[in-house]
């Protein structure tokens, strides 16, 4: 019992500690559960109040929105509900009559316009309805029933519409007996509106109705009163003309652009096209007499023409020319523009081809051009794909610009100069053009009036016009004024226009009585303008005659022959002298006798002036003996030209035929030539030779840091560091990772004008707004003078040294000097240099000896081989050397500007390595010769690189300079230095520059300025040379481990000593032995050298200027065979393995060292990540040929740093291929403490802050140069018609276009973006700047 009560109990006890558990737990829920209801209660207590509030906001916005009903409908009762009724009541004619003759304008006098007033409103809507009237002219046409009763419609409509009254009642008017009865209505004095959509809808329903024959349905014909149907048309097309009279003026630019508007492409089809088309059908009914007196008053000419005009004004005068111009125009329009349906018997595809064919006219346009200049209709579509064929042939485009469609020669025949789609400078440029053409093609310069096609018969009687008695008695007083008035009473254009008037009616009459009787024709013009004025010699044949002779109508002297010769034509047809056939040769015959006149006149004239020209040169020529005959004296003691400072050197007659070794480096080294060079500033014009005590000359030159090169993209390198923790860009890797370029467009200058031009850009550029975007002032950015590339230094341009070269003693010095020797002086002038610097407790016993345990000789003992005295300079190319070296070390290790700082020699000698590097990557990307490739001024630039590095020491300390050598020297001599790379972390052309360009720095004594003589130079690089190259090869040695191999027996000289080096180094690293292809070995280290021999010779060719062999001017060499001039050029074997063989005892030793390397051990091992010989030659990306592949790729790509699905706006890096998400807030990131977007810091990285991205969504390349510079540039994605299609405006299918892309990959491989983008920015006037950092 016990025991069950004490397990009851436990049991109870646990029972109560759960039951307490269990009440804690719901105690929790409880306490949880009343939070969320409070916050719930709080929650809803915050939506009633929102509630409330947009119940209120919505109660405020519907009385708002009632007020404004209310307003709209009380200004409704007072505009149109009186008139029109309510909106649901209105119709199509009734809405155009509330439009029609809105917003008139009233010519100022006095004082201008104080406010433009608005006038985009009525355009917008003419712009919304002009699809929306065609479409209803076209269903009215459907139905004649439909199209009779709504140009009845419009017609009641117009005469009911009280815009722009009359003032005054109907007056009588007489010409030439004649009287016209009409109300007079002036458009410079009284109102007048361009927008008369009632009047156009109702011409364009009439030619609609001629077209259907619902023309004889219309009841009553005789009921319209034509001249008050045009009146409001022609107002408007005199209103155009006074303002291009210059008459409005003050009424401000808003009437210009009405006018503009009115008869540009996007309005002309359903305003200006319309009002013509009026006019039009009020010439074919009214009487022809009535109809010019009534443009005549609406132009305000009627007093002129009819002799009752006294004013004398000058601007009158030129008003009243103007006007008589435009009215000639008009006429010309009226009576020659019949391509239109129903106004003759044309299709809307002869229409699109006559367009296309004066637009072709004016120049060769592309195909984007000549859709812009065609109207579209309701589809957007021009029509110009059925037609274009037919008219133009395409020619494909170059690397830049668009494809062009030019005109067919067959089509030209078709031209019109005055067509009435032109406007001004239209009309100018095709004029010119044209007559370009014809006297290209030994054709007179007249510009005849092209044969039109004829009339339908309900317009037939327009042509009445040219045969009435008012246009004759116009072209007589227009011609009349021409032969007898002062010129201010004409213009050259009011006698064009006149004749081609009388071309159009002649034309006319000779067509008539081609295709009729004599009897039957009553279009009499010719006998009119033969007959009337006759009695006085004021007719208007007789007045042709007269203006023939008139000076200043030469231009029109060829038209008026024409005019005169069609004059006879038509006699001829008239009398029937002649058969049809018989005429046209006997027209001919005149025509080919005056070209033959004139042919026979210009070259009389030209032998006549080229006699005249041998006179004067026979003249020059007897006075230029006399002086050199009477100044025989001064001619005697000049010296002979080019032998001017040429140096003679001490063994000359002795060594004729070593003058004629191509051999750069060397005891056998060739003659630098003696070159006399003397530039002309580009600032000053002032020429000067260029010596090294003048004042300095500089070529502009462009700094910049690039990854072109790089065999690394993506990876920054690793700065090595000096014990203070600076970068110490003592070796270049041989990755290449980031180089510093300096480029040259070439043009010369003073240095002191440079100067004044850079402060005169620095003082007047900070105040242009966005300056900063086109270069960067506070960097030394400028842009040349003359070409306007972006520069931010200059170099001073050195003359090559004269040295004097004796070719026996260097023989001499080559006995003792060997290799062995060379390294223990070498050494030796080291290590004592090295004494003078440091405590002789902290020196090595080792530094006593050499690298092969010999004792080294004294360490003056290099002097004995040969020194002389260091050039001098000038003051000023000493400071252009500091400026040059300064600007090249703070663009290149990106750090403040410090002059005394021990890297700025080494960046000098940096930037000549790679820069010449560069170029001949270039040049064997573009399959290029290595020598006379490069442009006059490229190799200027070059040249004055080379030699400024070269210059450079003796601005530097000389210590300096020693210690920098000797620790690259250890790279060769491990012996001689400590902790030196491996000869697989090393670039070793850099290595070769740095070393020949700091090699003189061993001679400096203490007291004594002194450089090494010429002899001892040329040794100096020849060992220099040997010991690199050797270096060179077994770098690419190293890194080449997949020879095969043997095949056969290698027979060559060469084979076996490859593969009997192959084998000694295989022991010094501890590889297995194996029989490999020794002719694999030489071919393979031979191709991996061969880049690095190109840039040698470059080097040496610009450092001692001697001429290299004619092979490698050509491309036809192979590489096999352009291997042998390189070795010859710089004094190597052709056999490159001998080098082992000639220095065995030398090399044994080096190469141990060398193959005992740790990292080459990891090399060998596949552990260590190394580059291969020769280097990968880097090109932009392989782009698809069709567009819509990137498209595609642009559609599957999600930026991985987004939340949603948006795409963004990928962007696509043409020098890696990485999609980018630019222009979006989810890849900003931090670049010098700013928010930067993905492309800024994706080009940090990639091409040291250059980039070249394609947008691929806008089909468009965006070039980058820092974090705020940048600029765009075509696509290389061509359409069909040769143009690209920023942001897919157009749609057309895209392709690659291979030349463009290749343009691009120049662009990128020569540094000439920065030079792009400063160009494009300084052409583009920036008023916002766009910012590129956060692309």
């Amino acid at each position: 019992m016990e025991d069950e009560v004490e397990e009851n109990q436990q049991q109870l006890q646990i029972m109560n500690q759960e039951h307490g558990i269990k009440k804690l737990m719901t105690n929790k829920e409880l306490s949880e559960l009343q939070n969320e209801l409070e916050a719930l209660k709080d929650m809803n207590k915050q939506a009633e109040i929102s509630l409330l509030m947009e119940q209120g906001q919505s109660r405020e916005k519907v009385e708002e929105v009632g007020s404004i009903l209310m307003s709209i409908n009380n200004l409704a009762e007072r505009c149109y509900l009186p008139t029109y009724g309510a909106l649901q009541d209105i119709n199509v004619v009734k809405m155009m009559d509330m439009v029609e003759g809105m917003e008139e304008v009233k010519r100022q006098f006095g004082q201008h316009i104080a406010v433009e007033p608005e006038w985009e409103a009525g355009f917008s809507l003419q712009i919304q309805l002009r699809h929306i009237l065609t479409m209803f002219q076209d269903w009215c046409s459907s139905d004649e029933e439909i199209l009779l009763l709504t140009f009845k419609e419009c017609h009641r409509a117009l005469m009911q519409c009280t815009n722009q009254p009359f003032r005054r009642e109907a007056s009588d008017y007489y010409m030439c007996k004649h009287i016209l009865h009409v109300r007079p209505y002036k458009v410079s004095q009284e109102p007048v509106s361009i927008h008369l959509p009632i009047s156009r809808l109702l011409a364009g329903l009439y030619v609609l109705m001629c077209r259907t024959g619902a023309i004889e349905r219309l009841q009553n014909p005789e009921s319209y009163d034509f001249a008050q149907l045009v009146e409001l048309p022609l107002r408007c097309v005199v209103l155009a003309a006074q303002v291009s009279a210059e008459m409005w003026r003050r009424n401000g630019l808003s009437l210009v652009s009405q006018v503009y508007y009115y008869q540009d492409v996007k309005c002309r089809d359903e305003m200006y096209d319309k009002d013509i088309l009026m006019l039009q059908i009020a010439a074919s009914k009214m009487e022809p007499n009535h109809f010019l007196m009534l443009i005549l008053l609406r132009f305000e000419l009627f007093d002129l023409f009819n002799g009752s005009h006294s004013g004398r004004d000058q601007d009158e005068l030129i008003h009243l020319n103007r006007l008589t111009e435009e009215m000639l125009y008009l006429l010309i329009v009226i009576v020659g523009e019949r391509y239109i349906p129903g106004i003759s018997h044309v299709t809307k595809e002869d229409v699109t081809m006559r367009e296309v064919i004066h637009l072709l006219c004016i120049e060769p346009m592309a195909h984007s051009s000549l859709v812009k200049g065609l109207p579209e209709n309701e589809s957007h579509e021009t029509g110009l794909e059925s037609v274009i064929t037919k008219v133009a042939t395409f020619k494909k485009p170059g690397v830049s610009g668009h494809g062009l469609y030019e005109v067919k020669k067959e089509r030209l025949e078709e031209f019109n100069p005055f067509f009435y789609h032109y406007s001004r400078s239209q009309h100018s440029k095709a004029e010119e053009s044209q007559k370009k053409r014809r006297a290209q093609e030994g054709s007179d310069k007249a510009l005849r009036p092209p044969l039109p096609p004829a009339f339908c018969p309900d317009f037939a009687s327009v042509v009445r016009l040219l045969c009435c008695d008012i246009i004759i008695h116009i072209l007589r007083r227009v011609l009349q004024k021409a032969a007898e008035e002062k010129t201010t009473h004409w213009t050259e254009a009011m006698i064009q226009r006149a004749l081609h008037l009388i071309g159009q009616a002649l034309l006319e009459e000779k067509t008539q009585l081609e295709d009729s009787t004599v009897e039957e024709v009553t279009f009499d013009f010719s006998l009119k303008a033969r007959i009337i004025g006759s009695e006085h010699d004021k007719s208007v044949f007789l007045l042709l005659s007269k203006i023939k002779s008139v000076p200043s109508l030469e231009a029109q002297k060829d038209m008026i022959k024409w005019l005169l010769q069609m004059f006879e034509i038509v006699k001829c047809l008239r009398e029937k002298s002649s058969p049809a056939a018989s005429m046209s040769v006997e027209t001919a015959k005149p025509e080919e006798s005056v070209q033959d006149k004139e042919k026979a006149e210009r070259k009389r004239k030209a032998e006549a002036a080229k006699l005249h020209r041998q006179k004067i040169m026979a003249q020059m020529s007897a006075m230029q003996k006399n002086f050199i005959e009477s100044n025989k004296m001064l001619y005697d003691n000049m010296p002979e030209s080019g032998l001017q400072g040429e140096p003679v050197t001490a063994s000359e007659s002795s060594t004729n035929n070593q003058m004629e070794l191509c051999v750069a480096i060397g005891p056998h080294r060739g003659p630098t030539p003696a070159e006399r060079e003397v530039l002309t500033c580009i600032l000053c014009q002032e020429e000067q030779e260029v010596t090294t005590q003048a004042p300095a000359m500089v070529l502009t030159a462009c700094v910049q840091r690039s990854t072109v090169l790089t065999q690394c993209r993506g990876k920054l390198p690793a700065a090595q560091t000096t014990d203070d923790g600076s970068s110490y860009p003592l070796l270049m890797p041989p990755e290449l990772a980031v180089g510093t370029h300096t480029g040259s467009c070439g043009h010369v200058m003073h240095a002191t004008c440079w100067q004044k031009y850079f402060e005169a850009v620095q003082n007047t550029t900070r105040n242009r707004l966005h300056a900063e975007l086109i270069f960067d002032l506070e960097n030394g950015e400028y842009l040349c003078p003359l070409c306007k590339s972006l520069c931010n230094t200059v170099v001073p341009l050195i003359p090559l040294e004269q040295l004097t070269f004796n070719y026996e003693n260097a023989e001499l010095i080559g006995q003792h000097l060997t290799m062995p020797r060379w390294i223990q002086v070498i050494g030796a002038r080291v290590n004592g240099l090295k004494s003078v610097t440091q405590d002789n407790d902290n020196k090595s016993p080792d530094e006593d000896r050499g690298f092969s345990g010999e004792v080294q000789p004294d360490f003056r003992s290099i002097l004995s081989y040969g020194v002389q005295e260091p050039r001098r300079f000038s003051d000023s190319i000493s400071d252009m050397i500091v400026v040059c070296a300064t600007t090249v070390y703070r663009v290149g290790l990106q750090t403040p500007p410090n002059e005394l700082c021990p890297r700025v020699p080494l960046m000098t000698w940096n930037t000549c390595a790679f820069t010449i590097q560069a170029i001949e990557n270039i040049l064997q990307e573009e399959g290029k010769p290595l020598f006379g490739s490069l442009q006059n001024r490229q190799l200027a630039g070059l040249k004055a690189i080379v030699q400024f590095a070269a210059t450079q020491r003796i601005k530097s300390s000389q210590a300096v300079i020693q210690r920098h050598f000797a620790d690259m020297l250890g790279v060769l001599l491990p012996a001689m230095s400590r902790n030196t790379p491996s000869i697989v972390e090393v670039d070793f052309f850099h290595l070769l520059v740095g070393l020949v360009l700091s090699v003189p720095s061993l001679y400096q004594e203490e007291t004594v300025d002194l450089q090494p003589s010429a002899v001892s130079s040329a040794y100096n690089h020849l060992y220099i040379l040997h010991l690199v190259t050797m270096a060179h090869m077994l770098q690419v040695l190293f890194i080449s481990t997949d020879f095969p191999a043997v095949a056969g027996e290698d027979d060559t000289e060469e084979a076996k000593a490859a593969a009997e080096w192959y084998s000694m180094v295989s022991q010094y690293t501890k590889r297995p032995v194996s029989e490999v292809s020794g002719s694999a070995v030489a071919e393979r280290i031979k191709r991996g050298i061969e880049p690095f021999l190109r840039c040698a010779a470059l080097f040496f060719n610009c450092l001692t200027g001697v001429h290299p062999p004619e092979e490698l001017f050509t491309t036809a060499v192979t590489s096999q065979g352009q291997l042998e001039p390189l070795c010859s050029y710089l004094a190597l074997p052709s056999n490159v393995f001998q080098l082992f063989q000639e220095h065995r005892d030398t090399v044994m030793p080096l190469l141990q060292r060398w193959s005992e390397s740790p990292v080459v051990s990891k090399a060998l091992k596949g552990k260590l990540q190394t580059v291969r010989y020769p280097r990968r030659r880097n090109r932009l990306i392989d782009l698809p040929d069709d567009y819509s592949a990137l498209l595609n790729q642009a559609s599957h790509f999600q930026c991985p740093k987004s939340t949603d699905d948006e795409r963004k706006h990928p962007t696509l890096c043409l020098c890696c291929g990485a999609m980018l998400c630019s222009l979006s807030s989810c890849c900003l990131s931090q670049m010098d403490g700013e928010d930067v977007g993905a492309c800024t810091a994706h080009a940090a990285t990639c091409g040291a802050g250059v980039g070249m991205f394609l947008r691929i969504r806008e089909c468009e390349i965006v070039l980058r140069a820092s974090k705020t510079r940048g600029s765009t540039y075509p696509a290389p994605y061509l359409d069909d018609y040769g143009e690209t299609d920023p942001h897919l405006m157009r749609g057309n299918p895209l392709h690659l276009c291979p030349e463009r892309y290749k343009k691009l990959k120049q662009l990128w491989q020569q540094h000439c973006i920065l030079e792009e983008i400063a160009r494009s920015l300084e052409v583009v006037n920036v008023m916002f700047a766009f910012e590129w950092q956060m692309l």
